[in-house]
């Protein structure tokens, strides 16, 4: 007789049953939360080690960025400082080329106004009259009267000189006349720069020759007592012209070219 199997509530669930139920039930479970409940740790760990990426990486995108920054700033305040101090040894260089220039300048005028007098000093100098026998004095004066002179009057003046003084140029000029020159004696005639004319007479020597120029001071010979003289001295005359007659006062021509006699 064949066994059969009893069937109802008594009757054992097959392991296909039963498996189906097992899924129904964790299905069950899941959506009561209970496997979600026992889920969360391991999810909510996994999501704070995610934040904590997230933030570890905010972090240090941040603090690059923050770096970045201060380097940017760095270089700008190291640019201005560069700026400034090449701007500042420009004004330096300037001011220095500025007080070169203002140095040189100067110098320049210090020298030109030293040449100027110099050539003032040289032009006096050249212009300049002086006494014609150094220390000396006049003797006879101008157009003193008496038969020793052929036009009954004195033409210039004598001035003391021992024989052998020396007789200089009274100003620049150009000499006229060097030689004999009859009652003068030996005797040199100049015409002066200024177009008067000077005569030195009774030499015993003479130093220059016709054409030559001279300067004030120059020697022109030496005195003595040549031609009609009565003893050593020097005769000396101013003109207007190269002409014997056109003789004017000595001592007031002397005077008035800044010569004390």
């Amino acid at each position: 007789m064949a066994f059969t199997r009893a069937t109802g509530k008594h009757r054992a669930p097959s392991r296909l049953t039963r498996r189906s139920a097992n899924l129904a039930g964790v299905a069950t479970l899941a959506t009561a939360g209970v496997i979600g409940t026992l889920a969360s740790p391991a999810v909510a760990a996994d999501a704070e080690a995610a934040a904590s990426v997230e933030d570890t990486g905010l972090t240090q995108i941040v603090s690059m960025g923050s770096i970045a920054d201060e380097i940017a700033d760095q270089a700008a305040a190291q640019k201005k400082e560069a700026a400034e101090a090449a701007a500042r040894a420009q004004a330096k260089a300037e001011a220095e080329a500025e007080a070169k220039r203002k140095a040189e300048a100067r110098a320049k005028e210090i020298r030109e106004a030293k040449e100027r007098a110099a050539r003032e000093a040289e032009r006096k100098r050249l212009n300049a009259f002086r006494i014609p026998v150094a220390g000396s004095h006049v003797t006879t004066g101008y157009q003193t009267g008496g038969n020793l002179w052929s036009s009954g009057s004195h033409s210039g003046v004598d001035f003391r000189a021992a024989s052998g003084s020396t007789v200089v140029a009274v100003g620049a000029g150009t000499v006229v006349e060097a030689g004999w020159g009859g009652a003068y004696g030996n005797n040199v005639v100049l015409r002066m720069n200024d177009g008067t004319y000077t005569q030195y007479g009774h030499l015993s020597s003479i130093a220059v020759s016709v054409g030559q120029q001279v300067m004030a001071g120059q020697r022109l010979g030496l005195s003595g007592s040549t031609g009609n003289s009565t003893g050593p001295h020097l005769h000396f005359e101013a003109r207007t012209t190269a002409e014997y007659g056109s003789d004017i006062n000595p001592v007031a021509y002397l005077r008035a070219r800044g010569v004390s006699v």
